[in-house]
């Protein structure tokens, strides 16, 4: 295994796209290209390398990340196959936070789906260089322009197609490669040796004019090809890819390439574009953290003579080697069988051999250096987000933050002995997957597990019965609403208590307030600095922070409230501090409760493609279901898309209604988006006050 590869010569890249256009088939194609495999792997026959579970295989979907190193023209490319079910956007959400560069696919006939806007406001969150890939352009209504057509509208970036296709549909046989003009045809079945040739005749007008567009897009980037375009001079290739190069590392413009991963045709030109036009770990910015005890800014470079730094960015529970964090290394260099610190829990770390990951197989290498994606095994206290430094040199990297799950269930062990197991295998599942949550319901003493979705959630408890071999039975689903309060509120609380010989005594007067949609929580001390002392305040503000965690109406979390202290006074003694904290919380409960509390409900946004015949029907149940229709537009082969945003309470079983009503054809997907105020009615019924 080659190790201590050049900086420059690394990729950090992630394969990401909308569900089915394609990202696992055109990864195991690059694995047969570089040389990893010596037969590709296919989805539907289960056979692929990075989608490894069970799961994943008999649903022919990705569910958890996979990371793979290959080699492509002397250059390293570490590749995460990321998931595009929307239900796990977070796996997605923190590759991307690790990586340098994204392969974006779109598939060539549904062209940019809600996943795929989704995942490219997720780059774009990240600043992440991305190339885009068409993929699917053998199949029925493939259309390549249409498709970038698309990226632009409703991207709204600058995409440059780089190729031009030869034929669409079962006549796609190839490509024009608009930097060098030369085209390229795919005769074999493996498409491993495509044959290089001049520009078939028909397409030589529409070449001529697309290499124009391309190279007036790249020209508007650069000012030196700029005037050499104006002063009508030939533009070399090289030159033309050195500006396409920092245009794209730059996040103005997108390189736009075609292809069919499933016929073995147009992945080697990803692979020369990751090379060509991605960032090297030299080329991002370099990492700003802190230090863990002043605060100050601290940088790190991509360089392996600095200080260590790395980011662990998943953890994963493996069968043969027990639980493994993944991590990307920032700077330095890490050695087998040495140590390293881990400053967000003050704690030093044993570090055995780190592992190069080859999907859900491994090699052991003994260093790891700036630029490196690897794993480690037997960390004991190290967790998703957390850095390792060097202990000379500590520093906090930014930590990776996840949204709030949206759905629970009740879940319960069969058998005695599956209680413990349980207990045991829930914990290791939260620690691999930050948006899964386990809690026990106060009032029944139920262990309840929350998530992003029913597929989420379907998927975990699978994962309890096979891997784990756990038996449980699992409750309906259930929607995990929030309460909020609708208006400002003053309120004075007392309290007095006789703790033997001495007697508690606090008063504490608080104002609460509605705060803007997703700000959480805010305290506030209007009393002035200096007026308390400091751990008064900070203990206070603990305690509150706590109280929010059971509203008044149906003990659902409390959200978007202010918190400001207002007076307060106590009897100078050591009980002083719980006094006040008691006092707090009480002012506290009275004022929500005075504040004229609502619940919230989470909204998701929508996306039903349906045929045009069964438009009429779709759009009345999706009203009746308390939708929001947005817009519509077309979609190839009489279908149309209904754009919107749906509670989420009334989205469930909607698979199987709208799968009837449509004989099928119909396909659906959700994605969470905002809490919103739940009607008075609904509200009522959710709260059982209603009377009818």
């Amino acid at each position: 295994m080659e190790t201590g590869q050049a900086v420059d010569r690394v990729r950090n890249i992630g394969i990401i796209a909308h569900i089915d256009a394609g990202k696992t088939t055109t990864t195991e194609r690059i694995l047969f290209y570089t040389g990893r495999t010596y037969r590709m792997g296919n989805v539907d026959d289960g056979t692929t390398v990075t989608d490894w579970m069970e799961q994943e295989r008999e649903r022919g979907i990705t569910i958890v990340s996979a990371a793979v190193s290959c080699f492509w023209r002397d250059h390293r490319i570490n590749i995460i196959d990321t998931p595009g079910h929307i239900d796990f956007t977070a796996e997605v959400q923190r590759c991307l936070r690790v990586l340098d560069g994204g392969v974006v696919i779109f598939d060539a006939v549904q062209g940019v789906e809600p996943q795929s806007e989704t995942v490219w406001r997720q780059a774009d969150r990240f600043h992440v260089p991305r190339i885009c890939f068409i993929n699917k352009m053998d199949r029925a209504g493939a259309d390549f322009w249409r498709s970038i057509e698309m990226i632009r509208e409703r991207l709204e970036a600058v995409p440059v197609a780089i190729q031009v296709p030869i034929g669409a549909e079962s006549s796609f046989a190839g490509y024009v490669d608009l930097v060098e003009g030369r085209a390229h045809l795919y005769q074999d079945e493996l498409g491993a040796e495509p044959v290089s040739t001049g520009v078939p005749p028909e397409l030589k007008d529409l070449v001529e004019a697309k290499r124009q567009s391309m190279v007036e897009s790249i020209a508007e980037t650069d000012d030196v090809l700029l005037a050499k375009y104006l002063d009508g001079e030939d533009i070399g290739a090289d030159e033309l890819r050195a500006a396409l190069r920092r245009a794209t590392l730059a996040n103005q413009v997108v390189p736009v390439v075609c292809g069919a991963a499933l016929r073995n045709r147009g992945v080697q030109p990803v692979l020369d574009a990751i090379v060509d036009y991605l960032p090297s770990p030299l080329d991002v910015p370099s990492i700003v953290g802190s230090h863990p005890t002043s605060g100050e800014p601290v940088v790190r470079h991509s360089d392996p003579s600095e200080p260590f730094c790395a980011l662990v960015f998943k953890i994963v529970t493996d069968p043969f080697v027990g639980r493994l964090a993944y991590f990307r290394v920032y700077s330095g260099t890490l050695h087998a069988s040495s140590s390293t610190y881990n400053p967000t829990k003050e704690r030093r770390e044993r570090i055995g051999k780190p592992l190069q990951m080859y999907a859900n197989r491994r090699e052991e290498v003994d260093i790891v250096t700036a630029g490196d994606i690897a794993a480690l095994g037997g960390l004991k206290f190290t967790f998703t987000g957390d850095t390792l430094c060097d202990a000379a040199a500590p520093v906090v990297l930014e930590s990776i933050g996840f949204p709030e799950p949206v759905i629970y269930v009740a879940i319960e062990p069969r058998t005695a002995a599956d209680e413990a197991r349980m207990a045991e295998s829930l914990r290791l599942l939260t620690e691999e997957d930050p948006t899964f949550r386990v809690g026990t319901d106060e009032n029944s003493g139920q262990t309840i597990i929350s998530g992003m979705g029913e597929l989420h959630l379907e998927i975990l408890v699978e994962r309890l019965v096979r891997e784990f071999r756990v038996q449980a039975k699992v409750g309906r689903p259930q929607v995990a609403y929030r309460e909020t309060v609708t208006r400002t509120v003053e309120v004075e609380e007392e309290f007095l208590a006789q703790r033997g010989a001495h007697t508690l005594h606090a008063t504490v007067q608080l104002r609460i307030s509605p705060l803007g949609k997703g700000q959480e929580f805010r305290f506030v001390n209007g009393l002035g600095p200096n007026k308390i002392p400091p751990v008064f305040l900070k203990n206070m503000e603990s305690a509150l922070h706590e109280a929010m965690a059971g509203g008044v109406l149906a003990g659902y979390p409390l959200v978007d409230v202010q918190v400001e202290l207002m007076s307060m006074s106590y009897e100078e003694d050591q009980s002083a501090e719980g006094a006040v904290q008691s006092a707090a919380v009480m002012a506290f409960n009275r004022a929500v409760r005075e504040a004229s509390p609502v619940l919230l409900e989470p909204y998701m946004r929508i996306e039903v493609v349906v045929p045009e015949e069964n438009l009429g029907d779709v759009i009345g149940d999706l009203n009746a279901r308390r939708g929001e229709i947005e817009g519509m537009e077309p979609r190839i082969g009489g279908m149309q898309a209904i754009r919107g945003h749906i509670p989420l309470a009334e989205t469930f079983g909607y698979a199987t209604d709208l799968r009837s009503g449509t004989q099928g054809r119909g396909s659906f997907t959700l994605e969470f988006d905002y809490y919103q105020r739940v009607p008075d009615e609904v509200s009522r019924r959710i709260l059982g006050e209603d009377t009818v």
